[in-house]
Parts: C-alpha cells; structure tokens; sequence
C-alpha cells in the first residue's frame, strides 16, 4: 500500500483553485498510537512542499467507515496538466519516506471529476463542514443515475443548498460523490431549516413527482453510504 501512495505523491500535488476540474484524494490512516506524530509530519510537510501550484486542503473525516483518517484533497484544471507534471524532488520524497509514511497504517487514493452541470455550487467555493452521500449505480444504470442527480440539481438551486458533485474517474466501481457543503454550519441538517425534501421536489416538478424520483432512484442504485468531513486549516497548505 505505501508502494501505491508513493507512486501518488512523487508527482506534484495540484493546485486546488476554483477552476480545478479533476482532483485527486489521498486518505491517510494513521496508526493508532502515532496520531500526534503524523499531524506534526503532516503539517510540516504541506507547508514545506505543498505551496502554491501545489497545496494541499486537508479534511478529517468525522463519521462512516473511513472515521479517523485525514483526507488531502489536491486538484488540477485538466488531464493535460497531469499529464505534464514533473517530480517535487529528492527532499519531499525523502521527507516523505522518513516522517510521513512511517505514522501512517494505510492509505487509499482516487481520482474525481468535477461535474458542474450537475452541481448546485463552484468547485472552489468550499464550506469548513461537509456531508458526502457516496452513490454507486448498478451496472448499466449510470446514466439513469445522473439524471436523478441532474433533477436535484434545480431543487437545491431553489432552497439555495449548496451541493458539490463529483464522479470517480478509474478509481473502483462507477461512483458519484454529492457533496452537502454547509455554509451555515451544522444546523443546515436540522429538520427546521428547510422544508423536508419531498416537499420540495414536488414544488418544483409536482404532485408525486418525489415518489417517482424515489423509484427511479430504487431501480438504479446499487449502494450508497454518507459521512462527514471538517476541514482542517491548521494541517493545511498556507
């Protein structure tokens, strides 16, 4: 495993701006004795060799099956761009190796794509709390996915819910990640603080239109699984 996260990190980390349409996410989990030593390598090393082109926007993941671990999310405005970076040199490998890897138990990786058209929010307008529903479609039923998120799109735009949409690029099973950014903190999930779903998605398309949406939903999901994620300024690139 650490094999795989080397091969991931030697490349440069890319630059998390606003336009970055493809974005890579590492998950570190430390070792169970050694989270103090891996905050204090983790943040010395973002803020040594991940600045500018290359930060590093660091997350910890609060609730679901991954709780525990830190995710660093690193992004690129093309496959192009990818295709031409370069090393970041014998220092941040040796860095690396040496006080990085050694606090960590395991890591995974994966690639994601920005999908605006989805999207009721800019990639780069971010929130310090978050909830993530990981959608994985049955097969052949995708694009039947996409278009049950693409109606959401509109329902979120009009109560104003700020939603992220992702989906994996050769990274495991067909997967869309929704992202629910809280600008107003936690008590967004409050039931007060807008009006139940179903409410809403009937006012937009009508009567019944939600239970259709739910059938819709029932006949191309394979899975889904949420958790929640705080980012976390301080490990962060400056």
């Amino acid at each position: 495993m650490k094999k795989l996260l080397f091969i991931g990190m030697i490349i440069p980390v890319f630059s998390i701006a606003q336009n970055s349409a493809i974005v890579s996410i590492t998950r570190f989990f430390p070792k169970s004795d050694k989270f103090a030593e891996f905050e204090k390598a983790a943040k010395n090393h973002a803020q040594k060799y991940h600045t500018g082109d290359y930060k590093w926007r660091v997350y910890t993941v609060e609730t679901g099956p991954d709780a525990g671990s830190y995710m660093m999310v690193e992004g690129a405005p093309s496959w192009e761009h990818i295709d031409k970076r370069g090393t970041l040199g014998t220092d941040h490998n040796n860095d690396l190796y040496k006080n990085l890897l050694p606090t960590v138990d395991k890591t995974t990786q994966m690639f994601i794509t920005f999908r605006e058209d989805l999207s009721s929010v800019q990639q780069g307008d971010y929130s310090e709390k978050a909830a993530i529903t990981h959608v994985f479609p049955k097969v052949g039923k995708s694009l039947m996915t996409e278009n049950d998120i693409k109606s959401s799109k509109k329902v979120w735009e009009e109560s104003k819910q700020n939603v992220a949409v992702y989906e994996a690029s050769s990274s495991g099973p067909a997967q869309y990640l929704l992202v629910y950014r809280y600008k107003d903190g936690l008590k967004e999930r409050d039931p007060g603080f807008r009006k139940p779903v179903k409410e809403r998605y009937d006012a937009v398309y009508g009567a019944g239109a939600y239970d259709k949406f739910m059938a819709s939903i029932a006949e191309a999901t394979e899975s889904a699984w949420g958790e929640m994620i705080y980012y976390n300024a301080d490990l962060s690139s400056k």
